[in-house]
This record gives structure tokens, sequence and C-alpha cells, in this order.
């Protein structure tokens, strides 16, 4: 059972409420000893006086004068009591002594207080120790007694041990990730080259052409990952100006027009003007990878539909809609996973990353808007890339 529990109030108020707390404490026990030893003082002197100076001191105590005889009797008698008793130097020892016992009492129970304010810190340094070992996946559990600025930091210190933890499994995903997709290209590279060299493979044309197709496999990863590290540092989007969103994705479906074709897709437009200060370069590299998703994906739905529109909040939404498989079951993997894929074995054989969404999530995210991605009633699925005014 918890024996005292801290309210979750500011420390300084905690600090200075404890504070006058424990001055209260000291002079109310400071004062209760002098009380409590002036009255034992007092008894003895009434025990030790003469029984008509006692009755004499009672009746001064009462209001009431006594008789002559009486009171000279009575001023003789304490005389002689306080120079044989030392009255003042008693009761000067027994504050100090009493003063001296509320101190000690005090740092008691400030000790206490101290411990149950600082026990969550020392909680806290015991996981940041464990953070620092490259253990991120500690915690350390609210406390009720907590103060609020404590309750405050142990909050944020597990917002950023989750927040490392999931960065750590995500870069370890990553890097194997990464490693799947360099391997097969590699491979094709090595073995062709080894193959040409020890005269297996013919030197032609052709050979050649197919091992340039590898090359761009590769730079296309390369170029994603260098996409994905600059949305990791802020630095995507550099220069952005007011620009018709419309008149930049127009530009990109005219020159994707043979890309289209070939994909066997039948383009149908929907662009309204959506003015925004954007970063035309990232726009178009958001779109381009979004047909060529598209192409490689909803090509057997023979039709590929682009919006744009202008939202009454003076946000522009870019949106695709297609016919083809639509997404997986499981969309959190689209979003969470940076090396998707709706069809692995298709999208090796036409080139694929699988980080075109993750590129695209990061073009929007550095616009202050989000992408959206859904699948449609009757088939097909629907990508929307919003953009907010800066």
């Amino acid at each position: 059972m918890k024996i005292f529990k801290l309210p979750s109030l500011p420390l300084a108020t905690v600090t200075a409420v404890i504070i006058a707390v424990m001055l209260l404490l000291s002079v109310g026990m400071t004062y209760l000893g002098a009380i409590w030893y002036s009255t034992y003082l007092e008894d003895s002197i009434i025990e030790n006086l003469p029984p008509r100076a006692a009755v004499a001191y009672r009746d001064l105590d009462k209001g009431v004068v006594p008789d002559q005889d009486s009171l000279k009797l009575l001023l003789a008698n304490l005389n002689a009591l306080q120079e044989s008793t030392n009255f003042d130097f008693k009761l000067q020892m027994v504050i100090l002594i009493c003063g001296l016992l509320s101190a000690l009492v005090c740092a008691i129970i400030g000790i206490f207080l101290s411990r149950q304010i600082a026990r969550p810190l020392a909680e806290l340094t015991s996981a940041a120790d464990g953070l620092k070992s490259g253990d991120f996946s500690v915690s350390v559990t609210t406390s009720r007694h907590a103060t609020r600025e404590v309750s405050s930091l142990m909050g944020t210190f597990n917002a950023l041990a989750g927040s490392l933890d999931s960065m750590e499994k995500r870069l370890r995903f990553n890097n194997m990730a990464v490693a799947h997709e360099l391997r097969t290209p590699l491979t094709i590279l090595r073995g062709s080259l080894q193959g040409m060299l020890d005269g297996v493979f013919p030197m032609d044309r052709k050979m050649m052409s197919d091992l340039l197709v590898q090359v761009e496999g590769l730079g296309r990863i390369v170029e994603d990952l260098r996409t994905l590290s600059l949305a990791i540092g802020q630095k995507l989007v550099m220069e952005r100006s007011p620009t018709d969103v419309s008149q930049v994705v127009e530009a990109v479906l005219t020159s994707a027009k043979s890309m289209l074709e070939t994909g066997t897709l039948t383009l149908e437009t929907g662009l309204q003007p959506a003015f925004l200060s954007i970063d035309s370069s990232r726009i178009r590299q958001a779109v381009l990878a979004l047909l060529e998703n598209a192409c490689r994906y909803a090509a057997d739905g023979n039709w590929l539909r682009c919006e744009t529109e202008q939202l009454p909040d003076k946000s522009v939404v870019i949106r695709l809609l297609d016919r083809g498989p639509g997404f997986p079951e499981g969309l959190d993997a689209v979003a969470t996973n940076p090396f998707w894929r709706g069809d692995p074995s298709r999208s090796r054989a036409t080139g694929g990353t699988g980080l075109g969404l993750s590129v695209v999530q990061a073009i929007a995210h550095a616009h202050g808007g989000h992408l959206e991605f859904a699948n449609r009633q009757g088939g097909g699925a629907m990508v929307a890339i919003h953009l907010r005014p800066a």
C-alpha cells in the first residue's frame, strides 16, 4: 500500500508546498514543545510553593487578586525558586532541543519525499542507460506520484524509445531489402560479364543491351534510396514556387504517352486548374512514379484516369484511378513497407524496385500532405497525392 501520494502538480508548486509544510511543522513542533515544558515547570513550581503561596498563584492565574500577605509570600518564594531552578535557562534549552528535534523530523520527512519525487527519475536514468547501450525496447511506467514535468518527461522518453525502436527495425529490414534488391541485378551482371570474358556468351549488341537494363535498374534503386534519404533529412523539397499543378501533371502525361500506349492503357483526364506553391520537379517525379506503377500493375484494366482538384481549404489533390487488380487486403503493408510490391514476379520482369509508393509518399509529406490509396468499388485502385499550402 502506498504511504504517500504526490498530486500531479508542477514541480515548482510541489517544492514550494513541501517547504511551506516543513517550516510550519518545524515551528509547530518547537512551539508545542516549549508550551509543554513551560506547563511542566509551572506545575513543579506550584508543588514546591507553600500552601498560601500556591493558592495566591492560582488566584492570579484565574484573574483574582489575592490578599497582600499571600502575594508577598508568593513573590518571595517565586524569586527563590527561579534562582534555584534557572527557569529561563531550562526553557531556552528546551526550545533549542525541540527545534533540533523538529529539524531532524523534517529532514527525515524531506528525505522520504525527495526519494518519492526522484524515484521516477532514477527509473528514467536506468532506462536511458539501456537506450544508450542499444536496447530500444526499453520503456518506463508513468508513476501516479510523479510531478507534471516528470510525467511529461517520461511520456516523451517512451515516445522517443518507441520511435527509435521502430526506426531500428525498419533500418534492419531496409538493409536486408536493399541487399535483396541489389543481389539479382548484380548476380546477372557478374555472371554475364564473367561469361563474356570466358567466351561463353557472345559480346554482341543484344547482350550489352540486356546488361544496360540491369545497370539502369541499379540506378533507379540508388536514385530512389537517395530520394528517401533526402526526405528523412527534410531536404527533399528545397525550392517551391506558385504553380498550376494541372499544367505540371499535363506535361508529365504528355511525356509519358508512349509508355502508357506500350502498357495498353487508355488515358482519360479531368485536370482542373489548381494553384499551389510546389517543387515542380518533385511533383513530376511523384506523378511519373504513379504512372509507372499503373503501367506495371493496372495494364490489364486498359484504362487510367488522372485528375487534379483544388479543395476549399486551398489544398490540391492529384488523383489516379485505374481498373487493375487493386491493392491487397493488407493496405498497411503498402504504407509501412518501402519495398512493397503488388506482384513480385512481374515487377522483377519489368524492373520495379518496390520503392515507388514510398518515394511518392515522401514527396507528399515534404509538401505538407499525404498519400492516400484505396480500392475502388467494382475493381481497380485509387491513389491520391494530397498537397497543402506552405
